[in-house]
């Protein structure tokens, strides 16, 4: 098989992003004829069309998305080569790429994090947020450097990442001014029909809260369930129910959702991970967030 040529790979590349060769040409200063015959000849080595016409523009074929998935992580890492080698010479920056998954509090995430960021180094923290499958594969590609989740890693497949258990933050429910006054009073019986948030079933900490609304025999009225930690929070500050929140963060929670706890919920916990490539973990930042995370869930009270 014939070497991949990466000018015409960057062509193609600029191409996907701008939608149009025309767009693409006056980009990269060049004749569209240029952009056109050097897309022909990646297409002929390839094999496979990677475009499809749509009115005036172009849109990828499947081939074309499977190889743009490629042409990303190779230009990301060769910005990644020129910015390294660029600091080579100099007093380094530390970088940390995280993911943060999309289950887990932002403030706790933050208050994770925030370990990194006061290192005596300069360091550069990047933070990427998503779903748990998306960024167990960034980490994979090592496009990320840790991801902060609800969950540990899965066990046997082709993927190779490792998990370290940062803690166990108790976790209690909170409401708005509002719904505080209302069933402020005989908790946990007091929940009995409330309105209540949840996160959805993906998310690790819900089983817990059903077990927990289980073994107290009470059953609110679910009105909203989310994916997103920082949405459910939003809806919370709006007093549209009462949701869950590690009780570690009860002064940022009343201060950025003006909302405060309605009580704890017994043995439920927000169990946070740290996932990376590394069995034995040697880049400095993780070490410190890994180091940090014990004294964290002390304050938590756990």
């Amino acid at each position: 098989m014939a070497t991949l040529n990466y000018k015409h790979l960057h062509y193609f590349w600029v191409v996907a992003q701008e939608g149009s060769i025309t767009r693409a040409a006056e980009r990269l200063d060049v004749a569209v004829q240029t952009i056109s015959g050097q897309l022909s000849l990646l297409e002929r080595q390839l094999g496979k069309a990677l475009f499809k016409s749509q009115g005036r523009g172009l849109v990828l074929s499947d081939a074309g998305r499977l190889a743009l998935g490629y042409a990303d992580q190779i230009f990301q890492l060769g910005d990644a080569l020129v910015e390294s080698i660029e600091h080579s010479d100099g007093e380094s920056t530390l970088r940390l790429r995280a993911g943060i998954s999309d289950g887990i509090p932002k403030l706790l995430a933050y208050r994770l994090l925030s370990s990194v960021t006061s290192m005596p180094v300069d360091i550069r923290l990047i933070c990427d947020e998503g779903e748990f499958e998306a960024l167990l594969a960034d980490l994979a590609l090592h496009r990320l450097d840790v991801v902060l989740t609800d969950r540990a890693a899965p066990i046997g497949g082709n993927i190779k990442v490792f998990s370290t258990r940062l803690g166990d933050f108790a976790t209690g429910l909170f409401a708005a001014p509002e719904l505080l006054a209302r069933y402020n009073t005989g908790f946990p019986r007091c929940l009995e029909g409330a309105p209540m948030l949840l996160p959805t079933r993906h998310n690790a900490l819900r089983g817990r809260i059903d077990r927990w609304l289980e073994s107290v025999g009470i059953r609110p009225k679910i009105v909203g369930e989310f994916e997103d930690s920082a949405l459910l929070n939003t809806f919370g500050r709006g007093g549209l129910g009462i949701f869950p929140a590690p009780l570690i963060l009860a002064d940022q929670i009343e201060a950025s959702f003006n909302a405060r706890p309605l009580g704890p919920m017994q043995a439920v916990s927000e169990q946070i991970y740290a996932l990376s490539n590394e069995r034995r973990i040697r880049h400095p930042a993780i070490e410190v967030l890994c180091a940090a995370a014990p004294r964290v869930a002390e304050e938590a009270g756990v």
